[in-house]
């Protein structure tokens, strides 16, 4: 038995790739690319490390080009489900048993894997069924996926040798036992990153899983798993059973044996299966750990002494990157008067510049939006602002869907800071901008704070530190990470860990240690030496 006491050291985050023209990384991705698009493949469920095809098949395709095939997959029903629970709670015993450095080090091997073998794959999966530009993939599902592989080998070293004191004849100590069931990973399909850490930071920690992936992300999920399964990952450990959200969640939510859920996606969602859960209470062997990360409404707060060209450049950025379908996208701006039209000119100009296209095509910086009912859903809202006297289209507006679910970055201009582009998550390529008198700096702090329901993600720019600071107070819980003179999206992994409060989620910080801490059922263990004979304590004794 190897009985060394080892440590995983803080690792460093993987150097992102740049894929200029001329570079090794880029050919290799452009041939992947081309290599996926011609041959489609078929997609199984994964259960108990054995593929099941149920004949119950939908199709994976381009969201850049609806036409085009890149595979087709199979649907879980209720029996599979069943038999996903059933093999994961059989793979339980030996894994949750496993040497935990034994466990680190398949993920380990997989983090590897996808830095190496498998980098070109993973990206082109994700360029081309989440419509992503090759920058966005490769921090995302090369980069902070290995990340996350990487650090929380290391956090779980911290974790497990966290103990408490002892005294004298008087051995303690803590087992940070998995918890005591199966764990529910349902993962959206914005990032191939979120995916994978949903179902390793559990199983990290002894846990196992029954995976639905979102039906927009199978492809680079299904690679996911695969590559799991050649870095030794057992039979079981993770069940891979892509289908109907409400069949697969009847049957997880019923089980006795349900521990936990590691969610992310809508808040609405999330909060019904609170509902569920609830109502299921008794049913349950122990009370489920629920861990989510839902919506937001992202702001960008502008004080009057901030630099127009920085602001214009973070809105840029932080709202139409990868389309806005990101949880921290920049949502909704306030911007002082005095500054309003030197910002909305920088814009306009980037604007003007920027392609919206296919992914295989790197000189777009905008791609489809994921599927129709994400482009019906973000069009619906901008008809709103063009069918309105409180609100008006500033640049974009146009939308496309006849090949691929085109919508062009879209400025609003409200002109009541309560608009419902202000206020709603819209998960698209849209920012709703307020302008504000620049003496009403508090004022239009506190309508920030009070507007949405959610906490994610903000920012303030200001270049007088005084009034950064009464905003940085003003806005302390209007999110769970909040950004100074820099866009509010981004997050990296051991850098600034993820997530928010209120109605964005739980706010467990994907990305440090206290994530992984939430999937453990710790049992101190007492053990005294020598054992007291005689029940009596000396204050029982008679005074002389």
């Amino acid at each position: 038995m190897n009985n060394a006491i080892f440590y995983f050291a803080q690792p460093t985050n993987e150097p992102i790739k740049e894929y200029k023209p001329g570079s090794p990384e880029r050919t290799e991705l452009k041939a992947k690319l081309e290599e996926l698009k011609n041959n489609p493949i078929e997609i199984p469920l994964i259960i108990g490390g054995k593929e099941i095809k149920t004949g119950n098949i939908a199709k994976v395709v381009m969201p850049t080009n609806h036409n085009h095939v890149l595979a087709t997959y199979h649907k879980a029903g209720a029996e599979e489900v069943k038999m996903a629970i059933t093999a994961a709670l059989e793979a339980r015993k030996t894994w949750s048993e496993m040497p935990w450095v034994e466990r680190a080090s398949i993920t380990l091997k997989a983090a590897e894997l996808i830095s190496t073998k498998y980098r070109s794959l993973m990206n082109a999966a994700t360029m081309l069924g989440q419509s992503k530009n090759p920058y966005q993939a490769e921090i995302d599902s090369a980069c902070e996926t290995i990340d996350f592989l990487r650090f929380n080998a290391h956090y779980a070293s911290q974790i497990y040798a966290d103990q408490p004191a002892s005294s004298a004849g008087v051995i303690n100590r803590m087992e940070y036992r998995p918890l005591e069931g199966f764990i529910f990973s349902l993962t959206p399909f914005n990032f191939t990153a979120i995916a994978s850490n949903l179902n390793m930071a559990p199983v990290l920690m002894g846990n196992v899983t029954v995976w639905k992936p979102a039906t927009t992300a199978i492809l680079s999920n299904y690679y996911l798993m695969k590559i799991f399964k050649e870095a030794g990952l057992p039979d079981g450990v993770i069940n891979f059973v892509p289908g109907q959200g409400s069949t697969i969640g009847k049957e997880i939510f019923s089980s006795a044996d349900f521990a936990g859920i590691h969610f992310t996606g809508s808040t609405n969602t999330f909060q019904q299966f609170w509902k569920i859960m609830a109502s299921n209470i008794t049913n349950y062997k122990g009370y489920p750990r629920i861990v989510g990360e839902t919506g937001g409404k992202d702001f960008v707060f502008v004080h009057k002494s901030a630099d127009a060209k920085t602001v214009a450049t973070a809105i840029t950025r932080g709202a139409f990157e990868y389309q806005g379908q990101k949880c921290s996208a920049a949502s909704r701006a306030y911007i002082p008067k005095s500054l309003w039209a030197n910002i909305k000119s920088i814009i306009g100009a980037n604007l003007a510049e920027i392609k919206m296209g296919d992914v295989t095509d790197f000189s777009n910086f905008v791609n489809a939006v994921v599927d129709e009912s994400a482009f019906d859903s973000i069009q619906s809202y901008i008809n709103m602002a063009k069918d309105t006297k409180d609100a008006e289209i500033v640049f974009g507006g146009n939308c496309d869907k006849s090949k691929g679910f085109f919508i062009e970055p879209t400025v609003i201009l409200a002109k009541n800071p309560h608009f419902i582009t202000m206020e709603e998550e819209i998960f698209g390529p849209v920012m709703t901008i307020f302008v504000y008198e620049d003496d009403k700096f508090e004022e239009t702090l506190e309508i920030c704070n009070t507007t949405s329901p959610y906490a994610l993600t903000g920012s303030i720019f200001s270049q007088d530190r005084t009034q950064l600071l009464v905003a940085y107070e003003a806005l302390r819980y209007a999110a769970g990470n909040f950004y100074l003179n820099d866009k509010p999206t981004g997050a990296v992994v051991n850098q600034q860990p993820f997530g928010g409060a209120r109605g964005s989620g739980t706010n467990d910080k994907a990305g440090s240690y206290l994530n992984l801490i939430r999937w453990t059922n710790a049992r101190t263990i007492k053990e005294t030496l020598v054992p007291p004979t005689d029940y009596k304590y000396p204050f029982l004794e008679a005074d002389k």
